[in-house]
């Protein structure tokens, strides 16, 4: 089978993306990882493809609309595709599952009698609110359209993203939809004891009895760190000793460095950049912020629960399906700076009901979203398109 991702940048796709080409093998599904070129800024996950899989680069498949370029990687994927023969073409990414798709197409018509390849997409998310113009994201809707007649299965990574796609965008039709949450490695995060966090804080040079509110992502609009920046600074009203910490790295950063010092709050904020040893950021955590205008699944949410961190974020995309509830989580509005405070400020006043919070929500990920019920479900996917 042939799996095609934009590009391995630091995010959910790719994580689900490399650890399903390897993973999958047991089951009989050798799988092709067919992958793109990373943008300006974007931290890169290659280094998680398993050795000795079959990974391909496409220097030519790539995020920003581009003729000549994605004309490039049509025609290479197709010839990919003619020389792989998969069963199945997997596509993840909206790029990727634009030109996996139409490759797809183009290659089942030359099959002749020969059985053609199914062909999914996973909806990680979308890119159809916020991201591009009214005209724009119009466009992008009628062609996601054409793509879901040409499709055999979508696959949703929550509920709320499949209501999105299906009811709000008309996008496929529901006896299409299978509903798949992200599976994860989460053993490093589950690990985090109070050892661990005692050694991250003396690693991190956090102040004794700091309080500590922290992100992880990627420092573009969508993720709205500046909405970050705007409920720290209110946490720090009501708890000064607070520090903020932000890990990724982007083409804001400037900017939010910039802002953070308008905000008066610049030595209260520390810019980590990319950092691989998320453990250690999540364990020196108090409460985890997520501040998103748009998310699928958060993975940084999922890791810093199963860390024992409990999350507070916008009510938006697939978040409320990973928080549950007020036990194990809080949201607020997108933009509401003071709600998303308030929650942060009750539960620094508060540690016991932190921790509980903490421990709640690291069984609520644990169940959910290990990587042994991702293979599971798309075992089970993949076998029901190759028995009709």
């Amino acid at each position: 089978m042939a799996r095609v991702i934009t590009r391995l940048n630091i995010g959910g796709p790719s994580i689900q993306a490399t650890r399903l080409t390897s993973a999958l093998d047991a089951h009989g599904f050798r799988s092709t990882l067919l992958y793109g070129r990373l943008g300006g800024g974007e931290g890169d996950m290659s280094y998680l493809i398993p050795p000795g899989a079959d990974a391909r680069y496409l220097e030519s498949l790539c995020r920003p609309l581009s003729p000549l370029d994605d004309l490039r990687a049509l025609r290479r994927l197709y010839r990919e595709f003619r020389a792989i023969k998969p069963v199945i073409v997997h596509t993840h990414m909206a790029k990727a599952g634009v030109l996996g798709r139409v490759a797809a197409m183009a290659y089942n018509a030359t099959r002749g009698s020969a059985p053609r390849a199914r062909v999914l997409h996973t909806y990680h998310g979308h890119v159809l609110d916020g991201y591009f113009s009214p005209l724009a994201t119009a466009m992008f809707i009628s062609i996601e359209r054409a793509l879901a007649a040409i499709s055999d299965r979508i696959i949703a990574i929550s509920p709320a993203i499949r209501q999105d796609l299906l009811e709000t965008y008309r996008i496929g039709t529901a006896a299409k939809y299978r509903i798949v949450p992200l599976g994860f490695d989460l053993a490093p995060f589950a690990a985090v004891d109070e050892r661990a966090r005692r050694e991250a804080r003396l690693a991190l040079d956090l102040p004794t009895g700091a309080h500590v509110v922290s992100t992880v992502g990627r420092l573009t609009a969508i993720k709205h760190h500046r909405l970050f920046l705007d409920t720290v600074k209110r946490v720090i009203a009501v708890h000064p000793g607070t520090i903020a910490m932000i890990a990724g790295g982007g083409e804001l950063a400037a900017d939010l460095t910039a802002y953070a010092a308008t905000l008066g709050i610049a030595d209260r904020v520390r810019m980590l950049g990319w950092r691989r040893d998320l453990p250690v950021i999540y364990a020196a955590t108090d409460v985890f912020l997520l501040t998103s205008r748009n998310e699928g699944t958060p993975v940084a949410l999922i890791e810093a629960m199963a860390s024992g961190v409990p999350g507070v974020s916008t009510a938006v995309g697939g978040v409320p399906d990973v928080i549950g509830g007020p036990d194990t989580g809080r949201t607020a509005p997108f933009g509401d700076a003071d709600g998303l405070a308030r929650a942060i400020n009750e539960l620094l006043a508060a540690p016991a009901d932190r921790v509980d919070m903490g421990r709640l929500a690291r069984a609520r990920v644990l169940a959910l979203y290990d990587i042994s019920r991702l293979v599971t479900d798309i075992v089970t996917v993949y076998r029901e398109l190759l028995a009709e």
